[in-house]
């Protein structure tokens, strides 16, 4: 069966708390929803706000391959007045083939909210679909809080959805909008209204419960055709259904086939794409599409997914876009590490049985001291290149001082002063710097570029701190993660101490050896001959 997917992240999705995109933004998500091959794509309300008034003149100059833009508002605010209504007339200057309206279908809100009787509202429904009917548009009707209305008093909800029906709407979306019912209420509810309806059935779940997704592949399973929701699930308070896991789950598990051309593996770098530029951090164990969703720490998972993946996956991660990844901790066993070796290139069974298990002696021990190699693929690849004998550290710093001072204006200096000894020469050198940690760094690059200019193109992206024992106050262990780039690559090191400036020393000095060693082996790979 083809399933409708109707993407709502630049309309429903914009209404999550933090949310805020600009009309580029906007525009641009339109452009990647295309190309992965969303059905329909729901703009915004241009009656609400001048930015998606503006979206919609623009729009117009889209070149989509294959969605359709839809503009979305509210049934007409009286019965009888609906050719006059401005919301429904700017629907219709927004020229999109497709609109959408929402309309009252719980009798709370319908008298009120609006303070209409029941016929009144059923009229007002009638006649609003009529009326974009008559001027030639595909009619969406969003059937607000259908399901709470439809448990409140099923006549009246049904009765609504018929003046959709009778009006001409197309497709009628029934709307869990407060996203309190359970997946066994969404299909009986919808199996009597299949039997009541002629029109297209569709399925609109908010997350409050965290059942949307459950709700929505309920929905399909039980006839619905259509399926609205988000990208990573952004939307009012809790959410919208995540469509990143609706569907590849309709897709992979329920057989089902989408309307468009549909680029699933690109799912991945959709859901981080559109993260990014809403400015929001990815959820790393999303289903399907997060960094974690097809990760695995444990020894003997790891040790069975490399005799066959479907042991421990349940789906293959390149139909999602996604990667399979083994994390290096104190649950690692051998078949941890000889895939993160494999990864690298290195070939532990021809390096002997010995080093492997040394490795997993010394990885268990630091884990127990608070290191933590799942997060820092880089301080683990030096570590086991060191045991294998291809790595020795490219400098050492004899001494280092730290010196930190205060005035009564609550203004601070910082400056580091280091001896560091470089292919047998020694440095002496002093920076200042923002901080403790800022002061250590430009002060070791200083001494370094001179013989490794490569250096001055890393920058430190990302730095972060986790105190491993809050009870032991300001003796307390901590651990410090540091990220890296070069602007080609990026790469991520570990450091633990009680003193936070050892930590970040820690995390800095295998930063940088880190980038000399993949410089060094990159210039020797030129220099072999084929």
């Amino acid at each position: 069966m083809k399933v409708e997917l109707f993407d709502t992240t630049l309309r429903d999705g914009t209404q999550g708390e933090g949310v805020n995109l600009s009309v580029a933004d906007k525009l641009r998500i339109a452009r990647l929803l295309d190309e992965f091959g969303i059905d329909i794509i729901e703009g915004g309300w241009p009656g609400s706000n001048p930015r998606d008034e503006q979206f919609f003149r623009q729009a117009r100059d889209l070149k989509l391959r294959q969605a359709q833009i839809c503009c979305f508002g509210s049934t007409a605010r009286r019965p009888g007045e609906v050719a006059s209504d401005p919301n429904l007339n700017t629907l219709l200057q927004a020229e999109t083939e497709i609109v959408t309206i929402f309309g009252k279908t719980w009798r709370a809100h319908s008298r009120i909210g609006l303070g209409l009787e029941d016929r009144a509202n059923e009229e007002l429904i009638h006649e609003s679909v009529r009326f974009l009917k008559d001027h030639d548009r595909r009619v969406i009707f969003d059937a607000e809080h259908f399901f709470d209305g439809y448990k409140d008093d099923p006549a009246f909800a049904i009765a609504m959805v018929k003046a959709a029906e009778e009006g001409g709407a197309d497709t009628i979306v029934l709307c869990d909008t407060n996203g309190g019912s359970l997946p066994w209420e969404i299909k009986a509810i919808l199996a009597k209204v299949k039997k009541q309806l002629q029109a297209s059935l569709g399925i609109h779940a908010h997350n409050d419960g965290e059942l949307a997704v459950a709700n929505t592949v309920t929905a399909v399973a039980a006839g619905a055709v259509h399926v609205q929701g988000t990208i990573n699930g952004i939307g009012e308070r809790c959410g919208n259904a995540n469509l990143c896991s609706v569907i590849p789950t309709l897709l992979l598990k329920m057989g089902h086939q989408a309307g468009n051309d549909l680029d699933l593996p690109r799912l991945s770098e959709l859901s981080r794409t559109v993260a990014e530029i809403a400015n929001l951090a990815p959820n790393h164990r999303a289903p399907f599409v997060g960094q974690s969703a097809f990760a695995h720490k444990g020894g003997i998972h790891v040790s069975a997914v490399l005799k066959d993946a479907s042991l421990y996956e349940h789906v293959p991660p390149d139909t999602v876009g996604a990667r399979r990844r083994v994390l290096i901790s104190d649950l690692s066993g051998r078949s941890n590490i000889r895939f993160k070796a494999q990864e690298m290139g290195i070939d532990l069974d021809h390096n002997g049985e010995d080093h492997l298990r040394n490795l997993v002696k010394e990885i268990k021990s630091l884990e127990y001291e608070g290191y933590q190699f799942d997060g820092a693929e880089a301080s683990f690849e030096l570590l086991l290149r060191r045991e294998l004998g291809e790595f020795t550290p490219f400098f050492e710093v004899l001494h280092s001082r730290i010196h930190v001072s205060y005035d009564s204006d609550g203004n601070t200096e910082t400056e580091a002063v280091m001896k560091v000894r470089v292919k047998g020469e020694v440095e002496h050198t002093a920076a200042e710097g923002a901080g403790p940690v800022n002061a250590l760094d430009r002060a070791l690059r200083k001494a370094l570029t001179h013989f490794y200019p490569e250096l001055a193109e890393v920058k430190l992206v990302d730095y972060k701190v986790r105190v491993l024992d809050e009870k032991q106050g300001t003796s307390a262990k901590v651990r410090v993660l540091v990220e890296s780039s070069d602007s080609k690559e990026s790469w991520s090191t570990v450091g633990v101490s009680e003193n936070i400036i050892e930590a970040s020393w820690q995390a800095l000095r295998d930063s940088l050896n880190y980038k000399l060693f993949k410089s060094a082996r990159a210039a020797q790979a030129v220099q072999t001959p084929a």
